[in-house]
């Protein structure tokens, strides 16, 4: 058992501290910008603390574990003036699961190396489902001695782990993953429309070809919402728009042409226009034309 301190309960956070609590079995304090939330996790989980600071929850733990909106946010709870990096004792672990860029994560990285602690950039895929579930996949950049050491206490709400190399790997990483799944969900989107439009079954076309070289984690998951125009769970658009802007902004810098994510990130703008900010990700659907949009 570790002294663990978790910081942000938004929709990913609070479950994936639930499980360091329930299956790691390690002692928990949390701290949440909404000090509210952070008091009714505690009583939710009959176990744990709840802080005014990230400072005060960060103190003494071997583990600091953060999941919170962007760049800024992450600053403000990691070298702000209640920080958790003013109280971290040396030798400690802080693992970031934002989604974030990978400038940060170096500055940062460079930053607790200065206090004698570790920082590892861990953002996830998985979304919402996959951190209730614990079954996250967590993609790391870091120091090897630092992520062996925070491997299997990250292991409580993940079934895959990977150190993918130096301090912003890990954010490089969950880039990639964007970048795919943009183009992916694009793609099933313009399918289903087509099949809707051409008349066929469209239970019966994915049942077949779901089984085929089509086949992905969005069809097998998402194409029945998607047909049914229902988009009111998972990673909401403005965050994934969040997530291509970092995308788009880093192939700025290494010379990468993203011509898809670009026409992608576009659409999602669309989206938000129509009233989706807040809808999953799977909505692209609602800009194409087909008899569910038409009736």
């Amino acid at each position: 058992m570790a002294k663990v301190a978790w910081i942000g309960l938004g929709v990913m956070g609070y479950p994936m501290a639930g499980h360091l609590l329930k299956r790691g079995g390690h002692d928990l304090s949390v701290y949440n910008r909404n000090g509210a939330k952070a008091q009714a996790w505690v009583t939710a989980q009959g176990a744990g603390s709840a802080h005014s600071t990230p400072a005060a929850a960060a103190e003494g733990a071997d583990f600091v574990f953060a999941c919170v909106g962007n760049d800024d946010d992450l600053r403000q709870v990691t070298t702000g003036p209640d920080g958790a990096f003013t109280t971290m004792r040396p030798g400690a672990v802080f693992i970031d699961h934002t989604t974030a860029s990978a400038d940060v994560a170096r500055e940062l990285h460079s930053g607790a190396k200065e206090k004698g602690i570790a920082f590892i950039d861990a953002p996830v895929s998985g979304g919402q489902a996959g951190a209730e579930s614990g079954q996250l996949t967590v993609m790391c950049g870091g120091d090897q001695e630092a992520f062996h050491a925070a491997d299997p206490v990250i292991r409580s709400f993940a079934k895959a782990v990977r150190l993918m190399g130096p301090a912003g790997s890990g954010q490089l990483a969950k880039m990639v993953n964007q970048i795919a799944i943009a183009g992916l969900l694009q793609g099933l989107s313009e399918a289903i429309a087509f099949a809707e439009n051409a008349g066929l079954d469209v239970a019966a076309v994915i049942d077949t070809i779901s089984k085929g070289a089509a086949q992905s984690w969005q069809m097998e998951n998402r194409w029945k919402t998607m047909h049914e125009r229902s988009f009111e769970f998972g990673f909401a658009v403005d965050w994934m728009r969040k997530d291509l802007g970092i995308c788009l902004a880093e192939a700025r810098r290494n010379g990468s042409k993203l011509t898809v994510t670009e026409l992608v990130d576009q659409y999602y703008s669309d989206v938000q226009k129509l009233g989706g900010s807040r809808w999953d990700t799977s909505s692209l659907i609602a800009r194409l034309p087909s008899p569910a949009t038409t009736k």
